[in-house]
């Protein structure tokens, strides 16, 4: 007779062990990277350094700007983006973090966009810039952008889909991979993720809100950044739960109260 079932242990199978074995693995790996942000004092799981985040950024810069049809060919267009953008960064915080901050406006002419990569790397589309209508609200897109940058919200995404990653694996691992655990475990994941994309939005917005005043922009003119955006979705919203962004309307609330905050 067999001392042991070499598929149980005290009866619990060897599977459940091992995929607990490995949530429980992903979690302190998650929570062993938490540190304050220095400029926003906010404490994060962190996946990379700050010289790791710009490496990212400047070895995907190229790639991002060839999905958008490459760079605007208008020199003074391009110019006046750096302008604002340099402007931003010497009057506020970010002169003091080790990112190197480049602006790039791209050619696409109907995508209304702007984004930042881990580093410094920020982009705006034409299609958004040929929508704004003041050099405010150039200010405050990229203002919001610098905010993704300085709130490292690239790096802490990275963080934490390694642990969504780790404990849909160990689900997946627990129950044999069934369907029903697998499509449990993908929308635990994707909640998660959608949640912090939405507190990664409005950080930057608030943080964009700071820029501005530290640079001697009209903070109201995000408002107006926000309903171009809004005009931009055709009207359509979809429900906040169930997206990586905050809705328009509590945005625009948010960014009040930022305003009156940073004001004082």
């Amino acid at each position: 007779m067999a001392i042991f079932n070499s598929t149980r242990r005290s009866g619990v199978p060897i599977k459940l062990i091992i995929g607990a074995g490995i949530i429980i693995f992903s979690l302190i790996q998650y929570w062993s990277r938490k540190e304050t942000n220095e400029w926003t004092g906010r404490k994060q799981s962190i996946a990379m350094d700050a010289q790791q985040e710009i490496a990212l950024g400047l070895e995907s810069a190229p790639g991002m700007a060839q999905e958008f049809g490459g760079l605007y060919p208008d020199q003074q267009l391009q110019d006046l983006v750096d302008k604002v953008g340099q402007k931003l960064v010497q009057y506020s915080v970010a002169r003091e973090t080790p990112y190197q901050y480049d602006f790039h406006l791209l050619r696409d002419p109907n995508t209304i966009n702007a984004f930042a990569l881990p580093g410094g790397q920020i982009f705006i589309t034409y299609g958004l810039l040929s929508q704004l209508q003041s050099e405010d609200q150039l200010a405050g897109v990229l203002g919001h952008e610098m905010g993704h940058v300085i709130g490292r919200h690239s790096a802490e995404r990275i963080s934490k889909e390694q642990l969504t990653g780790g404990i849909i694996n160990g689900v997946l691992v627990g129950s044999d991979g069934s369907q029903g655990a697998a499509q449990t475990a993908a929308m635990i994941g994707n909640m998660v993720n959608m949640k912090y994309g939405r507190e990664d939005e409005l950080e930057s917005d608030d943080l964009g809100v700071r820029f501005m005043i530290d640079a001697g922009y009209n903070p109201e003119e995000m408002i107006g950044v926000m309903e171009i955006l809004k005009a931009a979705g055709g009207g359509q919203r979809v429900p906040e739960f169930q997206s990586t962004h905050p809705d328009p309307e509590n945005r625009i609330e948010k960014i009040k109260e930022a305003i009156d905050k940073y004001r004082k």
